[in-house]
C-alpha cells in the first residue's frame, strides 16, 4: 500500500490521485477490542479503515479499548474492553465518547462508529466547532433508530454500508454509500471446496441458523455451525430452535477464531445465509465467496446487492428454494467468487472511497464556514 508523499501535505493515492494528509479521528465502540479476536464485525472492519489509512500516510488516532491493536496513535478509557458490563453498563459506552470528542479540536476529521449518544456528541462538536463528524451506520432502520438519528441528523454526516440500507433511511441526506470490505489476500482460496454446508452466524433467530439447520437435514447433508452462542437468549434459541433442526450429519462448533474460520469457508461446497432480517450488509458473504465459496441467501437486507445470482450463488426466497439451490452449487465458478471480491470488496477500493468521503465532507464543512462568515460580515 505505498504511497509518494509530496512536500505540500499531500502524497499520491493507489489510484494516482494526489490526497490531502489528515488528521483522522475513528472512534470504535468500546465493548471489544479492535480487532476483535472471535465476534465483532464492527471491531473489524474499524481496524481495517484504521490500519489502511495509516498506512496511506494519514494521522490516525484510534478511541479503542486498551487491548487494541493498532499502528496508529491508541487513546483509551478502558484498559481492557468491557463486554462482560454491556448490558448494564451502557453509560461506559458515554464516558468512552465523551473521552474521544474532548479530543475533537486536535482533528481535521472525526469518524464515528459508536452507538447513539456517541452521535449525540458528534452533533453537538459539529455544530459548535464545525468539525465534520461522519457517522457510518451499521445498524437497521428501525423506528428507534430512524426517530433518533432524524434528531440529530443535521450535525452529522451519514454513511450507509449498503443501497439497501440507505434507502431504508427515507429522507436522510447521506453523504456516501460505501460497503463493508475485507483484505482480499487475507482469505485462502480453495477451486475445488469441500463436501459440506456451513453456516456461520451468531445464534439467534435474526440470523436464521434454524433454517440452515433443517434445510441440511432435510437433503441428508452434513452440516458445520460455527457462531456466538455465550448470552442467555442465544443459548435459549439455540437450544429450542436449533438443536431440534439439526441432522445426524451436523456439528456445531461454537465461537471459532479467524484462522480456523478460514478453514471452513474454504473447504465448504457452499455457505447458506438464511438472514430474517434486513441486514445491512453480511461479511459472512463477501467472506466466504474471497475463499472461492459460494453463497446461497434469502432474500432480505443487503443479500440481493452482494451475491450475483447465479454467478457467486443464489438468492432464493423460502427454505425449499435453498434446498433446491443447493443442488445447482457446482454451476457456481468459485474462481468467479473471488474475482468479483477483490473487485468491488476489496480493502483498497473501501480505503479510496472513505478518503473521497473525507474529502467531500471537508469542503461540505468549509461551505458552511464560508456562509457564516458571510452571515457575519
Amino acid at each position: 500500500m505505498a504511497t509518494k508523499t509530496t512536500d505540500n501535505g499531500y502524497f499520491l493515492n493507489m489510484e494516482g490521485k494526489n490526497v490531502q494528509k489528515l488528521k483522522i479521528a475513528i472512534i470504535a465502540p468500546p465493548w471489544f477490542p479492535v480487532p476483535p479476536p472471535g465476534y465483532g464485525g464492527i471491531e473489524m472492519i474499524v481496524s481495517l479503515l484504521t490500519e489502511g489509512l495509516w498506512q496511506r500516510g494519514h494521522d490516525v488516532t484510534l478511541f479503542a479499548s486498551g487491548n487494541s491493536i493498532t499502528q496508529a496513535r491508541l487513546i483509551s478509557t478502558f484498559a481492557e474492553a468491557p463486554h462482560k458490563r454491556m448490558k448494564e453498563n451502557i453509560h461506559l459506552e458515554n464516558i468512552h465518547s465523551l473521552a474521544a470528542y474532548e479530543h475533537a479540536a486536535e482533528f481535521d476529521i472525526i469518524h464515528d462508529h459508536n452507538g447513539f449518544n456517541s452521535r449525540l456528541l458528534g452533533a453537538l462538536v459539529r455544530k459548535l466547532i464545525n468539525k465534520p463528524v461522519i457517522a457510518t451506520l451499521h445498524g437497521p432502520a428501525d423506528k428507534h433508530s430512524v426517530d433518533f438519528l432524524s434528531s440529530v441528523a443535521s450535525g452529522l454526516m451519514f454513511v450507509a454500508i449498503s443501497e439497501s440500507q440507505r434507502v431504508s433511511y427515507e429522507g436522510f441526506d447521506f453523504l456516501a454509500t460505501i460497503p463493508n470490505a475485507i483484505r482480499t489476500s487475507d482469505y485462502p482460496f480453495s477451486n475445488t471446496g469441500g463436501d459440506y454446508l456451513l453456516f456461520v452466524g451468531r445464534m439467534n433467530k435474526e440470523k436464521g441458523a434454524h433454517i440452515a439447520a433443517s434445510t441440511a437435514k432435510r437433503l441428508g447433508r452434513k452440516l458445520i455451525m460455527a457462531g456466538k452462542c455465550s448470552e442467555d437468549h442465544e443459548k435459549k434459541y439455540f437450544n429450542e430452535q436449533v438443536r431440534p433442526s439439526m441432522g445426524k450429519g451436523a456439528e456445531y462448533y461454537g465461537e471459532v477464531d479467524q484462522l480456523t474460520k478460514l478453514e471452513l469457508y474454504k473447504n465448504a461446497e457452499c455457505v447458506l445465509f438464511p438472514i430474517q432480517w434486513p441486514e445491512p450488509f453480511g461479511l459472512v458473504m463477501i467472506e466466504s465467496m474471497a475463499c472461492g465459496t459460494p453463497v446461497i441467501a434469502l432474500r432480505n437486507g443487503s443479500a440481493p446487492e452482494v451475491i450475483r445470482h447465479g454467478v457467486t450463488g443464489y438468492i432464493v426466497d423460502s427454505e425449499d428454494e435453498m434446498i433446491e439451490a443447493v443442488g445447482k452449487i457446482d454451476r457456481i465458478n468459485r474462481a468467479a467468487c473471488r474475482k468479483i471480491v477483490a473487485q468491488e470488496y476489496d480493502e483498497e477500493i473501501f480505503i479510496n472511497r472513505y478518503e473521497q468521503a473525507y474529502m467531500d465532507a471537508l469542503a461540505i464543512s468549509e461551505v458552511s464556514a464560508h456562509e457564516l462568515r458571510v452571515g457575519e460580515s
